[in-house]
């Protein structure tokens, strides 16, 4: 209650001077409790000498990832951007989502969704693991270290055990695999096709990157100079330490439809 005694002065001048051209709060609550709860602060107008009140949370940036594991443009933005991005700035000031489909295509056989994808079908096994990895996993920062691991290794499909045993130990690796070839593995990769086709404006090649659920030429061109940056000057919060901007090599060409 330390700060009773000064607004407690400050109601007291205003009373005495009025018409001085000085504004001081006015409201219906005693000054001892102008800083019991924010929402009083607002009515008396005293946030700012109330340094006890918290500052309400800011919401992070949401970053939506649409890409496929063997487009090399794609694998850049994961391994050079996102993943830094990531690493440098708290959970609080970025939430990623990835979506691992890109510009394949599906088709119902009998009852059964199969997938024709552009870099063929070594990248629809990239992709369905990487999907039944974050089925199996479910905490991002979990997954998110194997699936740059896969990414920026020599084999996305061929180093999966290598990546679990080096970042995510926990992992039951035969899970993943039955995922992988069995009806999950068709499931997810049918809903990241309904929520590729879902996207307004359509993608018109990948990585394709939406930015608090919006896509444009010009946050996709920043994000690809400096994701750190532009998250940075996004996020509504208190500035994590790692604001301070970068430029991030050329990126690849994109992998069009």
């Amino acid at each position: 209650m330390a700060p009773a005694a000064p607004l407690a002065l400050l109601a007291l001048v205003a009373l005495l001077a009025p018409g001085r051209g000085v504004a001081f709060p006015v409201c219906d609550y005693p000054a001892h409790l102008w800083c019991s709860s924010r929402e009083i602060a607002v009515a008396c107008q005293a946030e700012s000498r109330c340094t006890n009140l918290s500052h309400p949370a800011a919401a992070p940036v949401e970053l939506s990832l649409f890409y496929e594991s063997l487009c090399p443009a794609c694998r850049w933005f994961l391994v050079q951007q996102l993943f830094t991005a990531w690493l440098l700035l708290p959970a609080e000031a970025l939430n990623i989502t990835l979506v691992p489909y890109g510009n394949a295509e599906e088709r119902n056989v009998s009852g059964k969704w199969q997938f024709q994808c552009q870099h063929g079908p070594e990248e629809c096994l990239g992709n369905t693991i990487e999907a039944c990895l974050m089925h199996e996993a479910k905490n991002f920062s979990t997954y998110f270290p194997v699936i740059f691991c896969l990414e920026s290794g020599s084999s996305v499909t061929k180093n999966l055990e290598a990546c679990l045993q080096v970042y995510a130990p926990q992992l039951d690796r035969g899970r993943i695999a039955a995922c992988v070839q069995g009806d999950m593995g068709a499931t997810l990769m049918h809903h990241n096709a309904q929520l590729t086709q879902a996207l307004d404006p359509p993608h018109e090649y990948v990585p394709w990157i939406l930015i608090n659920g919006k896509h444009t030429d010009e946050l996709q061109a920043q994000a690809e100079a400096s994701l750190l940056g532009l998250i940075c000057r996004l996020y509504q919060g208190e500035k994590p330490e790692a604001c301070r901007g970068s430029k991030a090599p050329k990126a690849a060409a994109y992998c069009r439809r």
